[in-house]
């Protein structure tokens, strides 16, 4: 079973304010924020990662707060929909808290026979609540305000937005292991068996809608999980073999990484589970001091200096 696809592993999206996004998902979500570090590309911007007490794959949602880059728009060619599993009963806590912080949020609704509550974070971003059809035993992150009866557990789905489903279900189907479920009108659920949570993603189709531009409010790439890099370097030529163009393996400091763009458009990227964010900090600091990729560690009172304070 190890050898293949373990479901998501994290997904990556955009923010602007980066005081506020942080709020927003530790406050708001009651999530814990495991590793505050930079973007590997631009260091003058911060890279938060949140999610459960240690950062497990499949429950990591990251972000780029790029300051001021102003709001994007979801469309076809990006994922577009973030699933969050919460356990039975607990919608209504959630709605009731998305009033108290007036979060935009929708009505509860049915799909594939699951409960969701639709909700957008301060940036646009679309999130969902699922009260998940599958048992999601995942140890929650709990607060004084958000406990174990109501905390997510993690990511349920990622939903893909695509003006054609088959090349993108062909590339979920014959090189990640997933397959198809059922189908709702124009949405396809792809689900693999090689994990019990973090195991759904969807597709719409909608041949007619415009493609998304990247900004805050939408999600960069979304990474699937493996367990280590020497089946990820097996993947690595599977997706060459299918003639997609691949990276080389990259060291993101908690996992390492290939990113290819699947044929709808959506950056894909493979991460491992190896080393994990206790790399840099105890499980009871995580979160707690920046860290920098070690090429900048020399150039920290710039970067410090350089970076929004957060309070």
């Amino acid at each position: 079973m190890e050898n293949r696809i373990l479901g998501l592993h994290h997904i990556t999206a955009i923010a602007d304010d980066a005081q506020r996004n942080y709020e927003f998902y530790t406050k708001a979500l009651g999530l814990r924020m495991v590793k505050k570090t930079v973007n590997f590309d631009d260091p003058g911007t911060y890279h938060f990662y949140f999610g459960d007490e240690i950062g497990t794959p499949g429950t990591i949602l990251t972000f780029f707060p790029w300051q001021g880059i102003g709001q994007g728009s979801t469309g076809t060619g990006m994922a577009t929909d973030i699933g969050y599993s919460v356990p039975p009963a607990s919608l209504d806590f959630w709605t009731n808290r998305f009033k108290q912080f007036n979060t935009k949020h929708g009505e509860i609704e049915e799909r594939f026979g699951e409960q969701l509550l639709p909700f957008q974070d301060p940036d646009g971003l679309k999130l969902e609540m699922i009260v998940s059809a599958f048992q999601d035993n995942r140890k929650p992150w709990v607060t004084a305000d958000v406990n174990a009866q109501t905390a997510i557990r993690g990511f349920h789905n990622i939903t893909l937005t695509l003006r054609k489903v088959d090349p993108t279900a062909t590339i979920l189907t014959d090189i990640l292991g997933y397959k198809l479920l059922k189908q709702e009108g124009n949405r396809y659920r792809f689900i693999t068996d090689a994990i019990d949570t973090a195991a759904v993603v969807d597709i719409i189709e909608a041949p007619g809608m415009a493609q998304g531009r990247n900004a805050a409010g939408t999600n960069h790439h979304i990474a699937f999980r493996v367990k280590d890099d020497t089946i990820l370097m097996e993947f690595r030529e599977k997706i060459e073999k299918k003639g997609l163009n691949i990276t080389p393996k990259i060291d993101r400091d908690y996992f390492f990484s290939l990113y290819f763009r699947e044929p709808g458009g959506v950056l894909f990227e493979l991460a491992t589970d190896n080393p994990g964010f206790t790399k840099d900090e105890s499980v009871d600091q995580l979160g707690s001091n920046l860290k920098l990729p070690k090429q900048y560690e020399g150039s920290r009172a710039k970067i410090e200096k350089a970076l929004p304070k957060l309070s």
